[in-house]
This record gives C-alpha cells, structure tokens and sequence, in this order.
C-alpha cells in the first residue's frame, strides 16, 4: 500500500469499475428494498442539501443490498418548469432575444437542447458522491413514458370531476406572468408605510378613515367593512361611501372578520386584489373588480389617469392625489409582510384568472387516513402533526402556468369556449363527439412541476404499463425528504399513489434537517455562504472560492461584504477532503429531524479518520506480508475481546441504521475502529507478534485481518472507497471470494465474550492509570516505572500474574510488587481501579519542588483566563449584544478554564502529600 491516503487516486477509478460491472442494478434475490431519488431540478448543481440526502439514501441502499435484498435506488431528474424556463430566457436576452422571437416550438425546442447540453453535470457529481444508483433506468419528468402518464392522470381526474377550471384568486407573478402555489412564495417582513385614507360618505355627513398598505388598490375596492360588534361604527352599517378618485359610490357592510383594533377599525375590501378580501367578497356577493393587467400595470377598469401605469408608479401618483383632494389623513411607517415568487423575486399580486384546479379534498381523504392508519409512518413521527395539519386545511391545487417549458395541459377550447379533454385532440374529439370540421385551440398553459413529480414513486417503474419491475419495487421502502417539500411532494405522491395505484407510495418518510453554515445560517447564494460538495471533495483555491461565490448575484452590490467573509472564513482556501470523509460528516451530522450546522472542523476530522484506517491496514498488511494465515486453534484474551467488541459495534451499526439514526451508526463505527481496534488492538497484538510463539502469532494476525475485514464491511455503505481499496488488498490473505466490497453480506453479530471484555477493559484501566499518572507528573513516555498494587480482589491478583508481560511493554513498567494492606504508599502517585491501587513509588523520579513551581506557574495562567471569561460573561452588554456563537465560544472557554483549574489543584495537592 503507498504510504499515505490519497483519495483522487481512488474514487473515479472505483466508481467506474462498480458502474461498469453494473452492480448498482438490483439483484433477483426475492426480497426487495427501493428508494426513489427526490429528482434534482435540471436547471442547476447538487448544492450541500443534495450532498448530504444522497449521503443518506446510499448508505440505505448499498445496506440493504449488502443485506441480501434487490435493492433499487431510482434517479433521475425534474424539468423544473419556472426555474429551466427562466435560465434560458435569461440566456436569449443575453442575446438581445426573447422566447416570443422564437415561438412556443422554437422555444421549447432551445430548451430541450440546452437540458441535453446541462443535465449530465447532475450526474456527473452523483458519480463524484459515490451514488449507487440504477443509472440504466434514469427518468426525466419529461420523457415520453412518463408524459404518457402525466396526460393519462389528467385525463382521469378530469373525467372523474377531480379537475376543473375556474376563476379565482391566485399567486401572481407578474415577472414570469404565471400563477404560482402558496409553496412557490417567499413571504419576509419589510418596512412598508400605512397609509390612513378619508372615504366620504354619499349623504356629505363627514367621512370614516380606512388604512391601507396598498393604496393602488383602492380603485378595485367594492365595500368597506366593519366589525358587528364596533360601537363606534353601528350607525353606518349598510351607509353609501364614495371611492376615492373613481364615480363610484361602495356600501359599509359588517364581517367578523374585522380586527377593531386594527388601524381605524375599518377595513376597504377589494375581491379581486387580496385573498382575505376574496372570502369576505363572496360571503357578501360582492362584484370583484380586477384593475390590474398580467404585468401588473393597472388596467382599462382604473380611472384614466392611472391606466397603463405601473402598480408602484400608480401607487406613488394616487397617494399624491389623495393628498391634493384632502383625503390623505396621514401616514405611519409599518412593518409588513412582503410576498414574492421564490423563483423572480418579484413581489407577488393576488391576481383573479381563470387556472386549472385538483379538487383535493377527496384525495386528502384517503391520505390522511393511511398515515393515521399507520400504513405510513413518519420518522421522526413528530412530523406526523405537521403532516395532519396541512392536509385537514388543504385547498384546491392550481395546477395550471402561464409557461411554455412543461407538460402541455391536454386540454382544447372549441370557437364556443367550450373544454375537450383527451389524451390528444383526437381522443379530445372522439370524448366529445365533435366533428373534423370544429375547429379546436390547445390550452397554451402547463402543468404545476409537482404535478408530474406527484407520480414519480410509479411512472419511474414503467406506469401505466404493468411490469414486473413496477411489481417488485411499488410501494417503495422509504421517502428520504427534507421537511420543507412535506407539502409540494410528499402529500401530493401519497395522494396520487393510493388513486392511481391503490396502495401508498411509500412505507416510511424518513425526514431529516437542512444544512445550514456554521454560523447557522441557510445557505444561499444570495448570502454568499453556499459550499459546493466537489469543492470538499477536490479542494478549492480561494481566489477561486471568491469568484465563485460572487459571480451571478441577484444584488451584485452584496459581492464585496461577501468576498469580505469568505477570505475571513477560508483564508488558506478549502483543502481536498476526499469523498469519504465528506460522506462520513454528514452521516455523522444525521440526527432525526434536526437542522445542522456544518463545520470544516468536522470533516477535517473524518478526514484524519480515513488515516488513521489506511495506517492501521498498512501496519496489518506489514504483519501479515509472507506469512501464510491460518484459522487459529486458540485466541488470546486481547483477540477474543477484540472480536467481541466488534460484535458489539456491528450489532449496534444495524440497529441505528435500522432507526434511521445514520448519527449514531457513524459514531459507533468511529469509537470502535479509532479507540478499540486502531489505538489499542493494534497495541496489544505488538507483543504478541514480537514475543509470542508461531500460534500466538498466527492467531493474532488472522485476528487482526479478521477485525478489519468486518470493520471494512460495516463501514462500506459510509465510505465507500476507501473500504473497497483496502479490502481488496485482504483478497488474498484472508482467501476472500467475490470480487468486490459491494457483493459481500453486510456482517452479522455473534455472541460476545463477556469474559473477555472484563479482563481486557481491567488491563485497559490499569495501562490508563499509569499512563495518566505519567502525564501529570511530566515523566517522560520511554521511562521504565516501578509499578505497585495494593488493596484489590483476588481477581485483581489473578489478572495482574497473567497480564505482567503486557504491562511491562505497553506500561513501559520496570517492575511489579503487591504491597500489603497496612504498606506506607504515601510516597506514590495514585491511580484507582475499582477497589485496586494502582501505585507509582516517586522517589527518584520526580523532583517535587521544581514540579511543584511548574504546575503553580500553569495554574496561575489558567486562572488569569479563567478571570477573564468570568468578566465577560458577567458583563450583561457582551452577553447581550455579541453574536450567538462569540458568547457561545467564550462559555466553552470558561468551561476548558475551570476543567484545567481544578486538574492542576489536584496535581498539585497530590504533590504537597509526598
């Protein structure tokens, strides 16, 4: 093996070798496991989140199969229709063009070329993070199968009145001229005005005063109302007020609805321009009066002076001419939120148009009762609530948009308006019996992206053609999601699941945090905090770093605050993790549920872990080299406790990953592998191969081939490659079959070795005893000590004759002596096991007075620091006012200060005894 871990040199070459030798496919063994990929969108890069949900899903995957199942983990990838379309729009303006220069076909056509053109970098970073998907049978939203279906669900539901078109009060965005979900919108608090209108009233008895936060649309409103229970306001119900600027005349009328503590306590209602407004508008059978165009430009039912002016440009000139008129009673700064498209960023208008409709509520039926009914189950099952909650208070879906990239709505109007729906037009025709000569008009709007993304637990396995593999595979085992597309994704495929197919889509949602930055930040580009995976995995310069991370910014004047802390965060660049270790983080960082914050700390760390095992296989392979390794006829303690323990450890893997608690699978592994097997195994076999005889020594290396083998194994759905390379250098010393890690059976735990575990952790103890006592008392690690017991068992006398060899070599230990009872020990450094003395006579080793002027100058530096921290975190202004993670970090601080106080006053007490 080279001398040290160089991940680049592996990864593409093992990668390749799996993928070509097509073991990501599913096996034919009867049981099976399937994980659907949540599909990237095609417009963009896997970003952290992806990196760390792929993490996840493969350990799954490469478990399961190792485990003996068929196991399929389907990708593919999301035609994303705002975001893709907006991409290439944006590429044409580049060049001066718009989608209208190249028509809907031209259009759809440079869409289709530029995905071609863009979708491999998905999958070319799925390879980079070790995926093991089934690449044969990749999806896209948009392929032909899956369009088939798309049309074949809508249909259905259309010809089983689940789907309908109707006018209503939508998301709109006036940028990308489409509606959008309530899940497509970003609602923040911004700093906004309120503005106190004066409403005349008809009969010129005074005027009541109505506050607004949008005053532009006061042209649509149609009614003022008041609360039923106002006092101030019972002698105006059913009054006739005059509409500022317009000849209309509008009606006060009353509504629960109405927070009388709430500005004046009256309320201008405008159906067509604010959801609430809508309800209150229909409750009273009010006319809804849209003043808006798609662009947001108000249109021909505004008073002239405003038509064609822009909302903001309209709301500025009738604030002016409120003021000119006297109607402006006043205007106060106020705090609102501010709705706007997720995708444009531009500020949303409730907008009244006619849209496509999932009439949902008898789909949500079935779906809540089988998650009640525990034919699904959330983990963790807190998200149950969160689940119930929405889909008790689910509306109709609009599934329509006003877009040209996505699944066309099959639907076609006749010169009437009349609505065919079909699989095509001639399906359309023949449903509605027309003629050839009726001339018919596609519907020129879209499919909601989440419509299709709905079917894609079945269309991915060949729906709505029966085969064997939709057999096998639905439902699936698990969702992998995070808890923020519960809504857009998983309510929507255990809806369309149980319609189309009968039965869930999936047994359990596993449902995990978002990465955040290490400040606990969402990352972002707009932030200028986003990581990219590869970046972890190959390193970055930072001058590259900071190009990165300041270049396509929406608000390009955020770029020098963001170049500002990037070269504070990563002055020297980011080094190259290598896959693993990034991979290891995350499994590492998987609590249930949690949002996390990532650290380069962390993955520093697992980066030295996949050392420290390349160095222990190094150190294995060196013992083993030449030698022909038998199954040993005996063991030693040390064997028989490592190999328990690693029962133990293997035992405790599958059960956290059986849980889902990929955090405490990971930690198991590490402490198992670094602690037990690397720190001391390996200690404990050295004696053994240098002393021991033939058997002692055979049995020792095929132990530690053994353990390490086992170890590999467990460890394969973590790191993949690194366990592969060094597997395969145990092929031959171990006469393994199979050609690779992935083939291999996932290890079964025995039974372990109680015994062996007593008197390997009694050893362990000691060694830490002395070594402890070394420590504090700065004695040097090659220095041979006189070793002392007193007190203890008779077991302690036992363990102490048969481990005497293993503590004079790895205690470094001169010599071994029980005192009695009633011994002078006071002259001894002092370490306890149990009821046993562990004794180091100091005479001769130490001089105490200068030792003592030592620990006293240490603990007086500690004790300045730890008077510092105190002041600190005394001082109410810093503990209030410093960032989080500053008074955070000088809490630890204070913490390491007394921890190190208190050691050094024990030292030094110890020392004044002698």
């Amino acid at each position: 093996m080279d001398k040290s871990y160089a991940p680049a040199d592996i990864e593409h070459r093992w990668y390749q070798a799996w993928e070509a030798a097509n073991y990501f496919a599913p096996s034919d063994a009867e049981q099976t496991y399937s994980i659907m990929l949540p599909p990237p969108n095609v417009t963009g890069s896997l970003h952290m989140g992806h990196a760390f949900q792929d993490t996840i899903m493969d350990v799954l995957t490469r478990y399961h199969r190792m485990s003996g199942k068929a196991s399929l983990w389907q990708p593919g990838t999301d035609h994303a229709g705002i975001a893709t379309q907006m991409v290439v729009e944006r590429q044409l303006a580049e060049e001066g063009k718009s989608r209208h220069d190249l028509g809907r076909e031209g259009f759809v056509e440079a869409v289709w070329e530029w995905k071609e053109h863009s979708s491999g970098k998905i999958q070319g970073q799925m390879r980079r993070l070790g995926a093991s998907v089934d690449w044969q049978h990749e999806c896209f939203t948009m392929d032909e199968g899956l369009s088939v279906a798309v049309r074949k669900v809508f249909v259905e539901l259309y010809h089983d009145g689940l789907i309908y078109r109707g006018k209503r009060l939508v998301n709109w965005d006036p940028v990308l001229h489409t509606a959008l979900s309530d899940l497509e919108v970003l609602s923040e608090e911004e700093n906004g005005k309120l503005w106190h209108i004066r409403y005349p009233r008809t009969d010129g008895q005074g005027h009541i005063v109505v506050a607004t936060t949008r005053p532009e649309t006061l042209l649509g409103d149609t009614a003022v109302a008041v609360n039923p229970e106002d006092e101030r306001y019972r002698s105006l119900h059913g009054l006739q007020l005059r509409l500022p600027l317009t000849d209309r005349s509008i009606p006060v009328i009353v509504d629960d609805y109405v927070d009388m503590e709430f500005g004046s306590g009256c309320v201008k209602i405008t159906p067509a321009h604010d959801f609430n407004d809508y309800e209150i508008g229909r409750r009273h059978e009010l006319p809804m009066i849209n003043v808006l165009n798609d662009d947001a430009t108000l249109n021909d039912e505004a008073p002239e002076a405003y038509r064609g002016l822009d909302r903001f440009e309209a709301r500025a000139k009738i604030v002016a001419d409120l003021e000119s008129a006297g109607l402006l009673e006043s205007v106060s700064d106020h705090k609102l939120m501010i709705p706007r498209g997720d995708r444009s960023g531009a500020v949303i208008e409730p907008y009244l148009t006619d849209q496509w409709y999932v009439k949902i509520a008898p789909l949500a039926e079935p779906a809540i009762k089988a998650v009640e009914d525990g034919n699904i189950r959330f983990v963790p099952e807190n998200w149950n609530k969160t689940y119930f909650d929405w889909m008790n208070r689910i509306e109709d879906w609009c599934i329509s948009r006003q877009l040209w990239w996505g699944h066309r709505i099959p639907a076609w109007y006749d010169e009437d308006g009349g609505i065919h729906v079909g699989y095509d037009e001639q399906d359309a025709r023949e449903r509605s019996g027309l003629a050839g000569g009726v001339t018919l008009m596609q519907d020129p709007d879209v499919l909601d992206t989440w419509f299709s993304s709905a079917l894609w637990p079945f269309t991915t396995l060949g729906w709505p053609e029966q085969n064997r593999r939709l057999e096998r595979f639905y439902p699936t085992s698990v969702l992998v999601t995070g808890f923020d597309i519960i809504f857009f994704w998983v309510a929507r495929m255990i809806m369309m699941g149980l319609r189309f197919m009968g039965d869930v889509p999936f047994t359990e949602v596993y449902i995990h945090g978002l990465i955040r930055d290490s400040h606990g930040q969402k990352m972002s580009k707009s932030k200028g905090n986003v990581l990219d995976p590869i970046d972890l995995i190959d390193g970055i310069d930072l001058e590259s770093l900071v190009a990165k991370r300041t270049s396509g910014l929406m608000q390009p004047q955020m770029a020098p605050a963001i170049e500002k802390a990037t070269r504070e965060e990563f002055p020297d660049g980011i080094a190259a993790y290598g896959c693993d270790a990034m991979r290891f983080t995350f499994a590492a960082l998987a609590t249930t549920g949690r949002d996390i914050r990532f650290e380069l700390g962390r993955i520093e760390g697992n980066r030295n872990f996949c050392n420290k095992l390349w160095n222990a296989a190094r150190y294995v392979l060196m013992q083993t080299d030449g030698h022909e390794v038998q199954l040993p006829d005996t063991l030693s303690a040390a064997d028989r406790w490592i190999l328990s323990r690693t029962d133990r450890m293997v035992a405790e893997v599958r059960q956290h990953i059986e849980s889902y608690r990929m955090d405490l699978a990971a930690h198991a592994i590490y402490e198992f592998a670094w602690n037990e097997y690397c720190d001391w195994y390996l200690e404990l076999s050295k004696p053994a191969l240098q002393q021991g005889d033939e058997n002692q020594r055979n049995a020792t290396r095929h132990t530690l081939l053994r353990v390490l083998e086992i170890t590999l194994r467990t460890l394969h759905p973590f790191m993949p490659f690194i366990s592969e390379e060094i597997w395969q250098r145990l092929r031959e010393p171990l006469h393994l079959e199979g050609d690779s890690i992935m083939l291999c059976s996932y290890p079964e735990p025995g039974q372990p070795d109680d015994v062996a575990e007593s008197e390997i952790e009694w050893l362990k103890e000691v060694l830490q005893g002395i070594r402890r006592i070394r420590s504090e008392l700065n004695l040097a690690p090659s220095l041979k000590l006189p070793l002392q017991f007193q007190a203890g068992t008779e077991s302690d006398r036992e363990r102490s004759a048969r481990f005497e060899s293993l503590l004079a070599s790895l205690g470094r230990v001169a010599s071994l002596e029980w005192l009695g009872e009633d011994a002078d020990a006071s002259k001894a450094a002092v370490a306890l096991v149990g009821d046993l003395r562990v004794l180091i006579p100091l005479e001769g080793l130490v001089d105490v007075k200068a030792e003592l002027q030592r620990l006293n100058k240490q603990l007086a530096s500690e004790r300045a620091g730890l008077k510092q921290s105190q002041g600190k975190l005394s001082n109410k202004r810093f503990v209030d006012n410093a960032p989080e993670e500053v008074v955070l970090q000088e809490q630890q601080r204070l913490a390491t200060h007394e921890s190190r106080v208190s050691r050094l006053e024990e030292q030094i007490e110890r020392l004044e005894k002698l």
